[in-house]
C-alpha cells in the first residue's frame, strides 16, 4: 500500500460511488430533464448542483463541471474525450445530445452511460432515454409540427399562373 501514489487514490477518494465522472454529469442532466420537462436546457451550474444532490461524494468531483464544459460536449473538438453525452445549446448551457444534434467529426464515444457501470437505481433513465427522449422532434422521429406540414400545400394552384404577372394583375386600378 505505501507504494500507491496519490494520483491513484485520489479518483477513488472523490468518487466513493464509483460512477465516471462523464456518466455523473449525463446521470445529473437526465435527472434534471426528467424533473423539468418543459426545460429546453440548463445552465453548468443547475447540473453541477443535481449532481452533488445525489450524494456521490462529498463534494462534486471537478470532472463533472469539465465534462459538462467540453469534455462530453458533441460538437466540440475532442481533446481529450470524445463522448457524444450533451449538446451546448447556448453559452453556458447543456442538454442531453440526441441522434441528429451537431457532432464533431472525431467524435465517436459513447452517449449513454453504461448500464453495468451505474447504479441500479438509474437504469430507468436509460430507457427513459432510448424510449423517449432520443425519439423527440430534434431527430425528426416525432410527428411533424402541423403547420410546418401546410407547407405546399394548394401549389397545383400556381403551376400555370407566372408570380409577377398575378401580382400584376392584383395592381390594376390601386391608384
Amino acid at each position: 500500500m505505501e507504494n500507491i501514489t496519490a494520483s491513484v487514490l485520489e479518483p477513488a477518494l472523490r468518487n466513493p460511488a464509483g460512477i465516471r465522472v462523464a456518466d455523473q454529469a449525463w446521470i445529473a442532466t437526465a435527472l434534471l430533464h426528467r424533473e423539468h420537462p418543459k426545460r429546453h436546457s440548463f445552465s453548468f451550474e443547475e447540473i453541477v448542483e443535481r449532481a452533488g444532490q445525489e450524494h456521490w461524494s462529498a463534494e462534486v468531483p471537478p470532472g463533472v463541471r469539465h465534462h459538462i464544459s467540453y469534455h462530453a460536449v458533441a460538437s466540440l473538438d475532442p481533446n481529450p474525450s470524445d463522448h457524444r453525452m450533451l449538446h451546448a445549446t447556448g453559452r453556458g448551457f447543456r442538454r442531453l445530445y440526441r441522434p441528429g444534434d451537431p457532432v464533431h467529426p472525431l467524435r465517436k464515444g459513447k452517449i449513454l452511460p453504461r448500464r453495468d457501470q451505474i447504479p441500479s437505481r438509474y437504469h430507468y433513465l436509460l430507457e427513459w432515454y432510448e424510449r423517449e427522449y432520443a425519439r423527440s422532434p430534434a431527430n425528426g422521429l416525432a410527428p411533424p409540427d402541423p403547420i410546418l406540414a401546410l407547407l405546399g400545400l394548394g401549389a397545383e394552384i400556381w403551376q400555370t399562373e407566372d408570380p409577377d404577372e398575378f401580382v400584376r394583375r392584383l395592381r390594376e386600378g390601386w391608384e
